[in-house]
C-alpha cells in the first residue's frame, strides 16, 4: 500500500515522459502526471498535488488547489446528484464530492451548477477525498470584523449555511452576514451569490443583511407582483388591506405593511379597488 496521502502537496522529480503525460518520483513512489506541458523535462523538480482517479489510483497534478486538508477555498459546483450530493471543481482534473450528509436536509436550498461552496478537503471511510463545506467555528475563527460605518452599504456574498433561523453568508471582504427570513423574498440556496444592504453591525463584527429593496423601490416591485397575481386570477383576489399577515407573506413574500403600501399606491393610481375585503382590477 502507498504511503503517499492524497490531498497533500509534494516535491516530485520528473523521471521520463510517456504518451499521456510524465512519470514523476516522490520518494520511493512513481506517479503519473497526466498533463502535457512542454516546459517539463526529465530531471526537473516540481511541486505537485496528489489525488486519486475514479479507481483510487494515485495521480499527480501541477495545479495546487486553494482547498486542501488544512485550508479552505472556493469550489464551483459542476453537478448535483440526488441522494449522493454535489460534485465541485477545486481546480484539479478530478471533481470532488460534497456528500449529502454535509448539505441541508431541505433539498430546495441545495446548490445548483454554477454556485460556489467554500470547502476544505477530508476523507470518507474508504480513504477517498471529499470536500467539506466550512463550519461555523472556522468562519468565526477567521472573521473579518465589519466597521459600524458600513451601515446601509451594499454587500455581495455567498451563502454558506442555511437554517430555519435564516441564511448565513460570507462576503467578498470576509465579513460574516446573517439574513433573517423576513429580510428576503425567497430563501437563497447554499452557494448562491446574493447582494443586499447591511442593516446592523454587531459588537462581534458580524453583520445583519437584508435582501429587500428600499421602501420606494420595493413598493414598485411589490405593486407589480400584486398586479401580476390579480391578472393570473382573472382580475380578482381574496386579499385586501385587512388580510392576515402570514397569508400575505406566504403568498407574496412581503410583510403586511409592504403589501398595504403597494396596494394603497395601486388604489391611488386607480388601477385596483377593494370591495368586501377583496381586491379587483379596474
Amino acid at each position: 500500500m502507498s504511503e503517499l496521502q492524497p490531498g497533500t502537496i509534494q516535491r516530485a522529480k520528473i523521471t521520463n515522459s510517456v504518451t499521456d503525460g510524465f512519470l514523476v518520483s516522490i520518494g520511493t513512489e512513481t506517479l503519473l502526471l497526466p498533463e502535457i506541458n512542454t516546459d517539463l523535462q526529465p530531471g526537473k523538480e516540481i511541486k505537485v498535488f496528489v489525488y486519486q482517479d475514479r479507481k483510487g489510483k494515485l495521480l499527480a497534478t501541477e495545479t495546487i488547489p486553494e482547498a486542501s486538508l488544512d485550508s479552505y477555498g472556493w469550489a464551483k459546483v459542476v453537478e448535483v446528484v440526488e441522494n449522493l450530493g454535489v460534485f465541485v471543481d477545486i481546480g484539479i482534473p478530478k471533481e470532488i464530492l460534497v456528500s449529502s450528509d454535509d448539505l441541508p436536509l431541505l433539498k430546495k436550498v441545495w446548490p445548483i451548477s454554477g454556485d460556489y461552496l467554500f470547502v476544505s478537503l477530508d476523507f470518507d471511510k474508504k480513504g477517498r477525498l471529499l470536500a467539506k463545506p466550512i463550519n461555523e467555528a472556522d468562519v468565526m475563527a477567521d472573521l473579518v470584523p465589519a466597521s459600524p460605518d458600513l451601515l446601509q452599504h451594499r454587500i455581495t456574498g455567498r451563502v454558506y449555511r442555511s437554517t430555519k433561523a435564516g441564511s448565513f453568508i460570507l462576503s467578498e471582504e470576509g465579513y460574516r452576514g446573517f439574513i433573517h427570513p423576513h429580510e428576503r423574498k425567497k430563501e437563497p440556496r447554499i452557494g448562491e451569490t446574493v447582494t443586499g444592504r447591511i442593516i446592523d453591525v454587531k459588537d462581534d463584527g458580524t453583520i445583519n443583511v437584508t435582501l429587500l429593496p428600499l421602501k420606494q423601490e420595493g413598493m414598485k416591485d411589490d405593486a407589480e407582483s400584486i398586479l401580476e397575481y390579480l391578472e393570473k386570477r382573472g382580475g380578482a383576489m381574496e386579499f385586501g388591506d385587512k388580510s392576515d399577515a402570514e397569508a400575505i407573506r406566504e403568498t407574496f413574500h412581503i410583510s403586511k405593511s409592504a403589501f398595504k403600501r403597494a396596494l394603497g399606491n395601486l388604489i391611488k393610481e386607480n388601477k385596483v379597488y377593494q370591495q368586501d375585503g377583496k381586491t379587483y382590477l379596474k
